[in-house]
């Protein structure tokens, strides 16, 4: 199940704790150098220790938290252009706490938002150099750069985590996104493009003779009707049931797709007597598929199977699949067929991998239906 998207407050708040944290060290150390007087220090206390906890509260308790968390984030900005003025410039610290509070805004993943920060934080240095009379001492102590060591290490190393952890998202997205545009989201199996590569694939390993290639056409028995009386879903579970028989039996022999509707196509890399033993057990196992939404259902399937020939296109081998299949479905359904002659006349087969009775290549084999 997909979990549902985290809130952006959520997001934000271990970031806003530990960069206004982060960010106490160098402030106080300024302030103390600088003799600074009690409102100073408490509004240090307030911006570093209470705003975090006072943001989350604003965010939970409004009727738009994503809109008032955006507004939280413009106000980081404001207060962190106004602590530029109150160290009086002192150039390390205000050059780290201001890049500080445009990284977390670009680290949120907002489009523009810290470019609409930027008023804020210049408005509040302005009115900060008012308040303190434009008072500027850029020199930075070794006391102050060592208060700074921590917002280098530390913050970097969290915004580059976070960025790594939303890097693996969506790389872990895409490739969802590739699997699911190769495959049916239905059954499971190949698309029908992902399956015609590797069908062209299969062809040019037996036209440069490094092997075989069998083609089987699989057209799910009286399947309308079946979607018609049982309903839509169960039409669902009748799909997935005979997908999971042909994943079963194909193994790594080939590939099926769900070909369109109620049809279905394997490009196998055997030859014929291999391709029909493994058609058979089709036949044979998807009568015998149960669905718990349905008990009293059985269906049935037919199979075409054509052999490519040196030579054969995609096109041709599908259209001596297509009549193996035909076929099968006019001997009676729930059956295996070649395209080479009708079912009728095709002679008897002699040898079989189980105890029911195996197609030769050449034959059909009518059974009952499960």
């Amino acid at each position: 199940m997909r979990r549902p998207r985290q809130p952006l407050y959520r997001t934000v708040y271990p970031f806003r704790i530990l960069g206004m944290a982060l960010s106490a060290l160098p402030v106080g150390v300024v302030l103390a150098q600088q003799h600074a007087s009690a409102l100073s220090w408490g509004a240090l206390a307030f911006v570093m220790l209470l705003w975090p906890h006072l943001a989350l509260w604003r965010s939970r308790r409004s009727r738009d938290p994503e809109r008032t968390e955006r507004q939280n984030l413009l106000i980081d900005s404001t207060f962190a252009g106004l602590w530029v003025p109150l160290m009086h410039f002192n150039l390390l610290p205000s050059a780290l706490i201001a890049t500080l509070a445009l990284v977390d805004k670009i680290n949120t993943g907002i489009r523009g938002l810290w470019l609409r920060s930027l008023p804020g934080m210049l408005g509040a240095i302005m009115l900060g150099s008012l308040l303190t009379g434009f008072a500027f001492a850029p020199t930075t102590s070794m006391p102050v750069i060592i208060a700074c060591m921590p917002i280098l290490l530390i913050h970097t190393v969290a915004v580059s985590l976070n960025g790594y952890r939303l890097v693996r998202r969506v790389h872990f997205q895409n490739l969802r996104l590739d699997e699911l545009s190769r495959t049916d989201p239905l059954t499971g199996l190949d698309n029908r493009r992902q399956w015609e590569e590797h069908a062209q694939q299969v062809l040019e390993r037996r036209r440069t003779g490094l092997g075989p290639a069998t083609l089987v056409m699989v057209d799910i028995d009286n399947f309308k009707t079946t979607n018609d009386a049982r309903g839509h879903a169960v039409g669902d579970d009748v799909l997935r049931g005979v997908a999971a028989v042909l994943r079963e039996n194909i193994g790594g022999n080939g590939h099926a797709v769900r070909y369109g509707g109620d049809e279905f196509a394997l490009a196998l890399d055997v030859d014929e007597p291999r391709a029909l033993s493994i058609a058979e057990s089709i036949r044979r196992q998807v009568c015998e598929l149960s669905f718990v939404a349905a008990p009293g259902l059985r269906c049935t399937v037919s199979l075409g199977v054509a052999t490519a020939s040196p030579g054969m296109s995609l096109r041709r081998w599908m259209v001596a699949a297509d009549t193996a299949l035909y076929h099968a479905k006019d001997q009676g359904r729930n059956c295996v067929a070649t395209p080479t002659r009708h079912p009728d006349t095709l002679p008897a087969a002699a040898a079989s991998n189980d105890a029911h009775e195996t197609a030769h290549p050449g034959r059909a084999q009518p059974s009952s239906s499960g």
